[in-house]
């Protein structure tokens, strides 16, 4: 889920470039924080009027196709609001993603929820129900045609896993190495019709191409049922745990958050959802045997060690972001999921804690586990960098972990990156107050990948 999303032109783009800031600690190789507007300042704002801040690809055939907009000067605002308002887009229709779930999940979210559907979304939850049913039939069809063939189907290569926190540009990274044809990944449909889609996909995926509104409703990223998607989402579908069934009932406290690291569950549920998992990637290979899985989903950041077990030859690729920006645009993004999937009227009550919290506990996770990791198995890279420079920052990633096939790739890589350019970001404003906050509770991480400079400069 990035901020780095296809979007309209600026009338005008200009570069602008920011000294270096080195990284503190030596991790990222050939790093260079290039957020020149530094996005979210309370203090210092890119004074650009009617231009764009334009991050220029040294070195390579798409320089200039990514671009991010300057803010302009305006009062801070709070936290999850663009600090400067976009023109008003028309909302577009879309299911909620619950009516991805077969009858039994569906019944399951209900119960541990009390049936607290609020009384305007009744007729949503009645037709999830009706739904439910079809799912539940196509999972037993799927079972019967081709279940014993996809439960003996070899994950020949081990995945890769993108990690990190929302908002740090795992979407865009998961986006770039799809355009390598030697890489399969989750897509769209298969992450919300799991029950069926191999014998589904072909079909209903074009029938039904019109229930996908053509962008995300939290930014502008291009949506469709083949984008590639979190596989978070379908283990939702199927039935499993996880901290995103708090979007379905955003008033209640907060769900299955032992989930995000899977440390404390039971041995049962951690055997379940092993399982689960295990046979929803055998599915995703059973149709394409030959390539490498490249999965991202932000929860996969605290379950190194459940992948690794799972998965020892498992390769991973952790990018990072400056948390000044990260902060707001994650309320923002559960913000919206809430108004948008919840069956209910969110309050959004406790929401900025427990984004600071989150956040938190997954760095702390993260760094409990990275050494489980061959450092030839694990490559980090900046949100900041990519953008700047996809070409290189993507060839040190293929090279650092071995994957080959650069130069073949490399083509389509191009073809995709021309089709963004004009991309803009969402840009927010932090006041003094959320910049001490967020200073205060994240200060570990700000200083560990380098941001603490940019922190202290703008503040």
């Amino acid at each position: 889920m990035t901020d780095l999303l296809p979007g309209q032109r600026s009338p005008a783009v200009r570069a602008l470039e920011t000294p270096g800031i080195p990284p503190q600690n030596g991790r990222f190789r050939g790093s260079e924080h290039a957020d020149a507007a530094h996005e979210v300042s309370g203090t210092r704002v890119a004074s650009t009027k009617d231009t764009s801040a334009a991050y220029f690809v040294r070195g390579s055939r798409v320089n200039g196709m990514l671009a991010a907009t300057a803010e302009k000067q305006t009062p801070p605002v709070a936290p999850g609001k663009p600090a400067e308002k976009a023109p008003a887009k028309k909302r577009e229709w879309a299911p909620r993603i619950w009516e991805g779930c077969d009858f039994f999940a569906w019944m399951k979210l209900l119960f541990r929820n009390r049936f607290a559907v609020h009384w305007s979304c009744i007729p949503i939850a009645l037709c999830i129900t009706y739904i439910s049913f079809w799912h539940t039939i196509g999972r037993f069809l799927q079972e019967a045609m081709y279940g014993r063939r996809i439960r003996k189907t070899v994950i020949k290569h081990p995945p890769l896993f993108i990690i990190g926190h929302w908002r740090t540009g795992t979407t865009l990274l998961h986006e770039f190495l799809s355009q390598d044809e030697r890489h399969a990944y989750p897509t769209t449909y298969e992450c919300l019709a799991p029950n069926h889609f191999v014998i589904s996909e072909p079909v209903l995926s074009k029938l039904f191409w019109f229930l996908v509104p053509a962008q995300r409703p939290m930014d502008n990223m291009k949506a469709g049922f083949d984008r590639p998607q979190e596989e978070e989402f379908a283990l939702c579908m199927l039935g499993q745990p996880s901290p995103y069934l708090t979007v379905a009932f955003p008033n209640r406290p907060p769900q299955c958050q032992e989930f995000y690291d899977l440390e404390n569950v039971s041995a049962p549920a951690l055997r379940s959802w092993k399982k689960t998992f295990k046979e929803l990637l055998q599915q995703i290979t059973f149709r394409k045997p030959e390539t490498r899985l490249v999965l991202k989903s932000p929860p996969h950041t605290c379950r190194i060690k459940t992948l690794k077990d799972l998965f020892p030859g498992a390769l991973f690729v952790h990018i990072v972001r400056d948390p000044y920006v990260v902060y707001p645009s994650t309320v923002n993004l559960w913000k919206t999921l809430y108004r948008t999937h919840g069956l209910q009227k969110p309050t959004n009550a406790g929401l900025e804690e427990q984004v600071l919290s989150t956040f938190t506990h997954m760095y702390d996770r993260l760094e409990a586990t990275r050494n489980l990791v061959e450092p030839s198995r694990l490559y980090e890279l900046r949100y900041e960098d990519l953008v700047r420079d996809p070409v290189n920052e993507l060839r040190r990633l293929y090279e650092h972990l071995n994957l080959g096939g650069f130069d073949d790739y490399l083509p389509r890589l191009e073809k995709y990156l021309s089709t963004i350019k004009g991309y803009e970001t969402n840009r927010y404003q932090l006041t003094p107050e959320q910049r001490q906050l967020i200073t205060r509770r994240w200060g570990k991480v700000i200083e560990r990948y380098g941001y603490g400079a940019a922190a202290g400069a703008a503040g």
